[in-house]
């Protein structure tokens, strides 16, 4: 499996067959390398949201033209219907939502939700993701909460986790996430996009090494084979 990092907290995964995009922020994000037409021309088979957020839910509809689904909340899932998707899967925490490349399923998040025209987002989740032969953790926009230790009881092989600060977890409390998740690798997200997503992704591989875990710190456009 191919994971590159468009920027901000948006990735492409790819298996050979299949190409999911997450929280697609292409247009306006001052990280990405990556156009929107560069990213469609990877034929996307699904777009996974996480929250609503405009830095999370940024170019879904775009890159559903063609038909690929997208899949969030009940409420992203019907918003995206109202808005044109011609496949728009919603579901809720706690549901695995089964596609032809693997699954989804929904984790709670602590955070907010609303797209950029001010409509609720339902609430914000992580997702769990079945894909090319790995499970990996997407937590979206969270803080640290018990719970993961749940989550972790899964079986993560890859977790992505905020570490900007202010909107989220900065580097440490996202370390401390570690202890609860257990995951193999880990990729830091959400950091560096703004001026006050200050979180050092540095500090946050540094813990990461201290728990056993590799922090795999990607670039802009870099791609992980993983």
């Amino acid at each position: 499996m191919n994971i590159t990092f468009i920027g901000h907290s948006a990735f492409l995964l790819e298996d050979g067959e299949y190409t999911l995009a997450i929280d697609p922020f292409i247009q306006g994000n001052p990280k990405a390398t990556l156009t929107l037409d560069q990213v469609k021309a990877r034929n996307i088979s699904a777009v996974l949201i996480s929250h609503a957020h405009g830095d999370h839910w940024g170019d879904a509809l775009a890159l559903a033209e063609n038909g690929a689904a997208i899949i969030g909340t009940a409420e992203i899932g019907g918003y995206a219907g109202k808005n044109g998707a011609k496949n728009a899967i919603g579901g809720n925490i706690g549901g695995t939502i089964q596609q032809p490349w693997g699954s989804v399923y929904l984790t709670p998040a602590w955070h907010s939700s609303s797209f950029p025209d001010g409509s609720y987002g339902g609430m914000p989740t992580g997702l769990i993701i079945e894909f090319g032969g790995k499970r990996l953790y997407f937590a979206g926009d969270t803080a640290l909460f018990s719970d993961m230790s749940l989550i972790g009881e899964k079986g993560i092989d890859l977790a992505f986790l905020p570490i900007g600060d202010n909107f989220t977890m900065g580097p440490l409390e996202a370390a401390r996430c570690l202890d609860l998740l257990k995951p193999k690798d880990v990729i830091p997200m959400h950091y560096g996009t703004f001026p006050l997503l200050t979180g050092d992704p540095h500090v946050f591989a540094q813990e990461a090494e201290q728990r056993g875990v590799k922090a795999h710190l990607l670039q802009p456009g870099e791609t992980l084979s993983y």
